[in-house]
């Protein structure tokens, strides 16, 4: 007996498809990989047997869900990424001097701390009249000064 399209998929949504990791990823609707190939499946199984889905079509909507699943990828290692630089970033001002604007002034401060919060990263700085100023965001430093 040969193998239908059908076939095909079915045996593809429990096979190799499934085991590379791809049920976390997620589109703007919350549909995962697994749900979109599903979706196909349905379309194939419920598609008028006189005019099936051209091979073409169907192919083509499969690299289309491929695609989104490997741009969410993408954009969660980004997002992983920019987080450990901000952290970084933080991190190495700690005893140098920073400006941060308050409005029409600027205050001008020594690092001595930095917190790690889900926000990203706030400093705690401390001015020349000894004034400790904290959650400061890492955005809001407009100016880094090396210290002698």
């Amino acid at each position: 007996m040969a193998s239908t399209p059908i076939d095909n998929v079915n045996s593809g949504l429990n096979g190799p498809a499934t085991s590379q990791g791809t049920s976390g990823a997620t589109d703007a609707f919350g549909l995962g990989f697994e749900d979109l190939l599903k979706i196909v499946l349905t379309q194939l199984t419920y598609q008028d047997p006189l005019k099936p889905m051209d091979n073409f079509q169907f192919v083509s909507q499969l690299a289309q869900f491929s695609q989104i699943q490997q741009t969410q990828e993408m954009s969660s290692a980004l997002q992983t990424l920019v987080s450990a630089q901000s952290t970084s970033q933080a991190a190495s001002l700690i005893g140098k001097t920073v400006d941060v604007p308050a409005g029409q002034l600027t205050l001008t401060g020594r690092v001595t701390a930095v917190a790690f919060t889900s926000n990203g990263p706030s400093l705690t700085i401390k001015t020349a009249d000894n004034q400790t100023i904290s959650n400061i965001s890492l955005s809001a430093v407009s100016q880094i000064k090396e210290t002698p």
